[in-house]
């Protein structure tokens, strides 16, 4: 006899669970909810291109803050909604990212090479928009508030609920692409290129190209999520949206529930946005009640302490760690049997 698979129960209970938090939460806990489910959208987007294809990038942080930057300056000089200007920075952050993926992948740049030269990208971009006064220097852009009925025009909202929903809708869709995406031809010619790209070629997939449009889909998509923190922060800066330090914390939900799965970035983001959040109510504990100094950046460090754990024991993340148990339990099953 079959036995049922509780899983789809399980997966609206939890949709329903999270879906219901605005009647019930408080605004810390949204607050949190909502950072924690843009990085899992960030997430989600970048493993497109980690997960899937294998490679690397250390550079997602521009694709985050061209979305940031194209929808303000466009809302704050010619007046137009960040409701149309997000797709506007979202077709320049995904034709940056085919070039991107072009000149690395033309010339053949792979593995810690191509790490470094997303690295290398973003970090000279972050200096471009530190240094060009009208793009806000280091100072960033403030956006203008708009108050009243008009501000949802705008993508703008007074309680914090309506950006919630927002995010939940947003993590949902990059969800759906995801799936259809590994279902689909680009999905199977991607994970063929992650496991030998060689053999890939030898079977006449065109390597470069479909590296490239995984690079444009994944800098489209995530731009969007730069265009989510702008409206609900009502501010940017280079430091915030972009750059090596930014890209890491992107990178770090997908590393730890599993990248090149589909539900790893979630569940990675769900966990490690929590465990940052306490490790700066610790620091400033600690800071209060002991008068210490120096202990800032205590939360990047537990960062760096999770990833060397993570890689250790569960190199393939939670969700793979799970998956592998569950074959594990499956062989010995079917020996015994």
């Amino acid at each position: 006899m079959t036995k049922s698979r509780p899983l789809p129960f399980i997966y609206v209970a939890l949709a329903v669970f999270f879906l219901t938090i605005p009647l019930y939460g408080g605004d810390y806990v949204l607050e949190m909810l909502i950072i924690a489910f843009w990085f899992a959208y960030l997430g989600s987007c970048w493993n497109i291109v980690g997960g899937y294809t294998g490679l690397l990038s250390l550079g997602h942080g521009t694709f985050v803050g061209i979305g940031a930057y194209a929808s303000t300056l466009l809302f704050a000089h010619l007046g137009l909604t960040p409701w149309i200007g997000m797709i506007a920075g979202a077709v320049v952050a995904s034709m940056a990212g085919a070039l991107l993926g072009y000149l690395s992948f033309r010339f053949k740049v792979r593995g810690v090479y191509f790490c470094l030269i997303t690295m290398a990208a973003t970090e000279i971009v972050r200096l471009v928009f530190e240094h060009v006064n009208w793009l806000g220097s280091t100072i960033g852009i403030f956006i203008q508030a708009v108050k009243g009925a008009g501000g949802a025009a705008v993508y703008q909202f007074g309680p914090k609920w309506p950006y919630y929903l927002i995010i939940m809708a947003m993590t949902g869709g990059i969800l759906g692409i995801s799936y259809l995406i590994e279902r689909s031809k680009l999905g199977y010619f991607l994970k063929a290129i992650k496991d030998n790209e060689d053999a890939a070629r030898s079977l006449g997939i065109p390597a470069i190209r479909y590296q490239i449009i995984a690079m444009a889909i994944s800098g489209f998509f995530i731009a969007l999520g730069g265009t989510f923190y702008a409206q609900y922060r009502l501010y940017i800066r280079p430091d915030l949206v972009m750059g090596v330090h930014f890209s890491v914390e992107i990178v770090m939900g997908p590393v730890l529930g599993g990248w090149g799965t589909l539900l790893g970035p979630i569940l990675g983001s769900l966990v490690m946005t929590p465990l940052g959040e306490f490790t700066r109510w610790l620091t400033e504990i600690i800071k209060t009640t002991f008068h210490m100094q120096g202990l800032t950046g205590l939360h990047m460090i537990t960062y760096g302490l999770v990833l060397v754990l993570v890689v250790r024991f569960m190199p393939n993340g939670i969700v793979g760690f799970y998956l592998r148990r569950r074959e594990l339990k499956r062989e010995k099953e079917s020996a015994a049997g």
